[in-house]
């Protein structure tokens, strides 16, 4: 049914996306799909990495981690943005496109007042990509 998963994570903070990574990995299995894990950098030095490239490297890492203890084929796909916090919904649309995913499986708050005035990403994504969009909630 889907053959390719965009998964986005953000390494700092991969306790909380364990149930939607779970769940991205369920869903590769069952439908033979690749998996491309997505992730959006800056350009300057941060707390996960001095430089994109090291960035990416570790990106790469985490998604043959998950290749390996799945049982799936992954890959990764670092984003370099000016602005990770404004640019993130237009770069995971942008993915979507990049890796032709069908299916895309990201983790989500539970929605508050700000979704009100502001889409959340989830949200955006589902309202303006042709993938399907699986949100998942912490439980």
């Amino acid at each position: 049914m889907f053959q390719r998963i965009l998964a986005p994570v953000d390494l700092a903070h991969l306790g909380a996306l364990e149930r939607a990574l779970n769940i991205t990995a369920a869903e590769a299995r069952q439908h033979g799909a690749a998996v491309t894990y997505v992730s959006v950098t800056g350009p300057a030095p941060g707390s996960l990495a001095h430089n994109p490239d090291e960035f990416r490297a570790k990106l790469e890492s985490f998604a043959k981690e998950q290749a390996e203890s799945h049982g799936i084929d992954a890959s990764a796909l670092a984003v370099v943005s000016n602005d990770p916090t404004t640019d993130i919904d237009d770069a995971l649309l942008e993915a979507v496109e990049q890796t032709g995913a069908d299916l895309v499986i990201m983790a989500s708050h539970k929605p508050g007042v700000a979704e009100f005035f502001w889409p959340s990403n989830g949200g955006k994504v589902a309202a303006h990509s042709k993938a399907s969009v699986f949100v998942v909630r912490d439980a």
